[in-house]
């Protein structure tokens, strides 16, 4: 045995998310600046859905129409948005909430993440389909947008469209959205570590990393 080499601890991350949720974007991006930190784990990332607008129409609703829904009028958006949109900058995000123009359902995106992970792929996906939705304002319900995601990220783009034609994964996204409800889940990003501690929102990667700590011991 190598002294010199490092160990690496296995450490399985649940993150359940929606790929609509800004939060979700951010608390993503602080995720991985903790890991980078702690190269003494070795994280495996599992993608969990949790989907904010189960009811909302398969084509999706105008993003206008959203806010007025959802924080009963654009000012209010606006505000919160902002702040988003500044902490966003310091993970090196530009929030774009300016450039969308439709809130999707986010059923067809979580499934395509799902169809990557068979390539080993889903964590790029997750990262390209929040970029492609709050960065470049993309209709990340559109079949057409997603093959067209996968493909630049080298996957078959007429796979893909295939499979989003089809059923696959639907009952499998709608078991994982039910199960994070069940386990009391109510809000995202939620990071389920080692199956057994949990922490929800966009947290500090400080914050984080005592968390790892905690999982790290326990484990």
């Amino acid at each position: 045995m190598n002294l010199l080499t490092p160990t690496h601890a296995r450490l399985p991350i649940e993150v359940v998310f929606d790929l609509i949720c800004p939060w979700c974007f951010l608390g993503v991006r602080r995720l991985r600046r903790a890991l980078r930190a702690r190269p003494d784990i070795r994280a495996e990332l599992t993608w969990r859905p949790f989907l904010l607008n189960p009811d909302l129409a398969p084509q999706g609703v105008p993003w206008q129409e959203y806010l007025v829904r959802k924080f009963g009028g654009e000012e209010r958006a606006h505000r919160l948005h902002g702040t988003i949109a500044e902490l966003g900058r310091a993970e090196g995000i530009e929030f774009r909430f300016d450039r969308i123009r439709r809130v999707p359902h986010s059923l067809d995106a979580h499934r395509l993440v799902r169809w990557a992970g068979r390539y080993d792929m889903a964590d790029p996906m997750v990262d390209a389909l929040f970029e492609a939705y709050f960065v470049q304002g993309v209709d990340i319900g559109d079949a057409g947008v997603l093959a067209g995601i996968a493909a630049r990220l080298g996957l078959d783009s007429v796979a893909a469209r295939r499979f989003l034609a089809t059923v696959a994964e639907v009952e499998a996204v709608h078991t994982d959205n039910l199960r994070a409800h069940r386990l009391g889940i109510n809000g995202v990003p939620c990071f389920v570590v080692a199956g057994r501690h949990a922490i929800a929102g966009a947290q500090e990667p400080e914050v984080l990393d005592r968390l790892l700590d905690v999982a790290l011991v326990d484990g």
